[in-house]
């Protein structure tokens, strides 16, 4: 199964910042270090003229990433086969080849616009996993689960959160694709020490890190895995602080 490997620091695109990167001047600072895109496929897909036109220059000059939240891994309807079939071609148009899915549920017979956690249960584990086999599928590439900012926390509960995302990740055999910030948010939310929720997540199978404003979380995360680990950012100013560390 296909599987690509994310390199430097990234940058989150959305429209408003395509005629910032097309304008860049070639020995500009700002932008040396961007070495990949993370792009939202809901805001793009459909697009046509001189934003599709802009979009493909960019995805054609770096790798990129289809972070995805449409999918509701954890929901109890079935997935939708037009929007897998809309992101596969997506990214086949844009050969996109890393793939980045909310590990949470957002639909159930219509869209509920919010992510809510999956209880943390071993049958919600193995209805998760045949979830994700169904998308690696589907999209023909191993994909990553991310962790996201709840506003609950689930009822049924027989293991943490970061013990869910460990059985999940291991029994799928996919990435973990980790946000710090959503990881900060969920800490100050819920009353937990992110730190210790870190020492339980398989930082090995991390693709990249989706960089937050909790810079101890990110020095741990380096400190465990590896100080070239690719990392994104929301605002262009960050690039140049998060140039890869030798």
């Amino acid at each position: 199964m296909k599987h690509h490997t994310l390199q430097g620091a990234g940058l989150a695109l959305r429209p408003a910042l395509i005629a910032t990167l097309k304008n860049r001047a070639p020995n500009n600072l700002q932008f040396s270090n961007l070495q990949f895109l993370e792009i939202t496929p809901a805001d793009w897909i459909g697009l046509s003229g001189q934003q599709h036109a802009d979009l493909m220059q960019l995805t054609q000059r770096y790798p990129s990433v289809c972070f995805s939240q449409s999918l509701s891994l954890g929901g109890p309807s079935p997935l939708d086969k037009q929007v897998l079939r809309d992101l596969r071609a997506f990214m086949a148009e844009h050969n996109i080849q890393v793939f980045s899915e909310a590990l949470a549920w957002s639909a159930d017979d219509a869209p509920l616009f919010i992510n809510l956690p999956i209880p943390s249960t071993r049958e919600a584990v193995d209805w998760t996993v045949s979830r994700i086999a169904q998308v690696q599928d589907a999209l023909g590439l191993r994909i990553g689960i991310r962790n996201v900012a709840h506003r609950m926390k689930p009822t049924q509960v027989q293991m943490d959160e970061a013990q869910f995302i460990s059985v999940v990740v291991k029994k799928a055999g996919c990435s973990l694709h980790l946000d710090l910030h959503a990881l900060t948010i969920n800490a100050l939310r819920f009353g937990f020490d992110p730190h210790a929720f870190l020492k339980a997540l398989p930082l090995a199978s991390v693709d990249y890190v989706r960089v937050g404003d909790d810079d101890a979380l990110l020095q741990e995360v380096l400190a465990r895995t590896h100080l070239r680990m690719a990392r994104c950012v929301d605002d262009v100013k960050q690039l140049k602080v998060e140039e890869p560390t030798c």
